[in-house]
């Protein structure tokens, strides 16, 4: 997962392969509760990680329930079937609401019939998000809750024994969240010595998420009694019981994403979704009719979606959005590619979410020049020819973050393509934490749209670890251009290849799965640095670089590098021969001395002996050898920026590098 400030996309061109979705959010954290709330023991299989289940799951650790890691398989949740082991607890629920509803329901009304004394509170989104809906069911129902901050909001105290009045239908309105819904439904089981009647005051929103629960409850043995979407029944004598096994369908709203990149990208060969399909539990799979409606070409299987562009531009519509409130921001950017203006209706729930997204929608597009009009619960976004580079503000909201990859298409409606960057991309860990690494794998630009940063230097001058530190930090791609040939050589041994012979295993190397980060070296799945380091490796690295065909190889490998996001490229002629065009290259240099000494510390620090006199003549020499060679001496790009790193600490140096990159970026 990306964790850093900002992630700059280039323009992206085109889309193929194949995506597995992560678990549900909404699916797992149902689950989770149920099975804490269960008797017996539970294997959930493909649960989500995110933060969202991370506090899901911190809370049930609280309140006494055993959770055990099947290593490479499920989690084995040993739930307390209804009765509370911690009476007293304070459980930080950060901004998940799908945690922080359902606790609420649960806990009032176990605290109510067992006693107890329990604070709910989450980060300073949370307690602007209403709760009072769901707080005020309780409270006719008998519960004792107060709001600690502002009434209807969390903070809550929930505390208990009280006695519950349940002969009376509890209402709960159902037009701002069907979360408020859910949790009873989740809870009231708990409780339910007699049926327990649920009536919905108001059009009840959300309705496949309400599904999705009804769905749940019934593998761990509970039937509600439904009467249309207005009314529900819990039966006397319900009580949770463990189906011993679930599995957690890939998230639906997290598909909405590739079905509209899908939609816009994929000209050719289509994108496969693996994880939900017709089979799906999701209202959001039906995002897929949005889709359609827009253009989209879809296959539809059990479980898998492949989704490839069909008209061109895509289609304007207007929608009523009620069925699927959260994959519908992704029609808000493909909008942008439409052949008119598309209107989103009955989307009020967007003001209460993660941050208001009817006003975060809105303007955001317009930073990259789209027309947007607004309204209390709908949206209209004219498409857009003219595109502006945008610092994009996510507003700690995944769905922002997400929704806002896909104008980095803009290259295929203008000749003006420009880059898109999203600002504080990890918050997408809520549901989907690897969704940009996802994206990198199936996407693709021009080269030339790639950016690339060079960072060439002499020996021991620091550059391999300033080149780490600044792709950490702007979330690149990085070569190590000096590996490549020890890499080469171990690899083509390894095979059992002649390393005389050339033709051979120049054939190799363009499948080399090789990976560099944080001074670590990986071929496929393996660490092969400390192999690469090796006396060993140095030889065969001399044998295989005689190669013409070896050189010519590699030379087209390190061109492969280039990949979306970005790249950093460090070694002796990276801007002055192999990346040409790239808009920064940097020379780094130290003196000598300077470099003999950091060697002579490194060697020491492994229990190697060493002779700083001794380094220092052997970098000289090797200097004098490495200008003067005829292939590609060293010697800065003409238009290299020269840093001498002698006085300087890393983390100094990367800080002047990223300021020179980010004179050059547009934003």
């Amino acid at each position: 997962m990306f964790k850093i400030p900002f992630l700059d996309l280039p323009p992206l061109r085109a889309a193929a392969g194949t995506v597995r979705l992560p678990g549900s959010k909404s699916i797992s954290n149902r689950v989770l509760l149920l099975a804490g709330l269960s008797e017996g023991q539970t294997l959930v299989h493909d649960l989500l990680d995110s933060d969202d289940t991370a506090v899901m799951l911190a809370s049930l650790k609280v309140l006494g329930c055993q959770l055990e890691q099947v290593p490479g398989g499920p989690l084995k949740v040993t739930g307390i079937g209804g009765r509370l082991v911690n009476k007293d607890a304070q459980l930080f629920l950060g901004n998940a609401g799908t945690a922080m509803r359902p606790l609420t329901a649960a806990l009032a009304l176990l605290a109510a019939t067992q006693g107890g004394a329990f604070e709910l509170a989450g980060v300073a989104r949370m307690h602007e998000r209403p709760i009072g809906d769901l707080v005020d069911a309780l409270r006719e129902l008998g519960c004792e809750i107060a709001c600690l901050g502002s009434e209807g909001y969390p903070p809550l105290r929930l505390s208990g024994p009280s006695r519950l009045r349940l002969a009376e239908p509890v209402r709960v309105r159902g037009d701002v969240s069907s979360q408020f819904l859910t949790a009873l439904l989740l809870a009231l089981p708990l409780v339910a010595t007699q049926d327990v009647v649920i009536e919905v005051v108001g059009e009840l929103i959300s309705k496949p998420y309400v599904h999705i629960t009804l769905e749940l409850l019934k593998r761990f043995g509970i039937e509600v009694r439904a009467d249309g979407w207005q009314r529900f029944t819990i039966p006397a004598g319900s009580r949770y019981r463990s189906p011993g096994e679930v599995h957690v369908e890939g998230d639906a709203s997290s598909a909405s994403y590739f079905v509209a990149l899908g939609a816009i990208a994929a000209a050719e060969t289509p994108i496969r979704i693996e994880g939900v399909g017709s089979a799906s539990l999701q209202g959001d799979v039906r995002f897929v009719e949005a889709a359609q409606a827009m253009g989209a070409e879809v296959r539809a299987e059990a479980n898998a979606l492949e989704v490839k562009r069909g008209a061109w531009p895509l289609k304007a519509l207007d929608l009523d959005c009620n069925h699927i409130p959260d994959a519908a921001m992704t029609l808000a950017v493909m909008a942008l590619y439409a052949d008119g203006p598309s209107t989103l209706r009955n989307i009020a729930s967007w003001r209460v979410k993660e941050t208001d997204r009817i006003a975060a929608m809105a303007t955001e597009l317009r930073k990259l020049g789209a027309s947007v009009e607004e309204g209390p619960d709908w949206l209209r976004v004219h498409p857009l020819r003219a595109w502006k580079p945008a610092s994009i503000h996510t507003y700690d909201d995944h769905r922002v973050a997400m929704c806002f990859s896909l104008a980095a298409f803009n290259g295929l409606v203008t000749d003006s393509a420009v880059p898109v960057r999203i600002l504080e991309p990890h918050c997408v860990a809520k549901t989907f934490p690897d969704y940009f690494e996802t994206l990198f794998e199936v996407v693709t630009a021009r080269p030339e749209d790639i950016p690339v940063l060079t960072i060439d230097g002499p020996t021991a001058s620091g550059k391999g670890t300033l080149a780490d530190e600044v792709a950490h930090e702007l979330g690149y791609v990085i070569l190590d251009s000096g590996m490549l040939y020890r890499a080469t050589g171990l690899a083509a041994h390894r095979a059992g290849l002649d390393l005389d012979d050339g033709a051979a295993v120049a054939a190799i190397v363009p499948a080399m799965d090789l990976h560099f980060r944080k001074g670590r070296v990986t071929l496929g799945e393996e660490d092969i640095t400390d192999a690469l380091r090796a006396e060993a490796a140095g030889l065969m690295a001399s044998q295989v670089a005689a190669h013409p065909q070896v050189r010519s190889a590699l030379n087209q490998l390190q061109l492969d590098f280039r990949r979306v996001p970005g790249l950093v490229a460090d070694g002796r002629d990276m801007g002055s021969t192999v990346f040409p065009d790239a808009p920064l290259k940097v020379f780094l240099t130290a003196s000598a001395a300077t470099r003999a000494e950091r060697r002579y510390k490194q060697l020491i620090s492994k229990g190697i002996s060493a002779s700083m006199e001794g380094l220092r003549a052997d970098l000289e020499a090797r200097d004098a050898r490495d200008k003067g060679r005829s292939a590609s001496p060293l010697k800065p790009a003409q238009d290299a920026q020269s840093l001498d790193n002698s006085a300087q600490t890393i983390e100094e140096s990367r800080d002047l590098v990223l300021a020179w990159w980010a004179e050059r970026r547009p934003f």
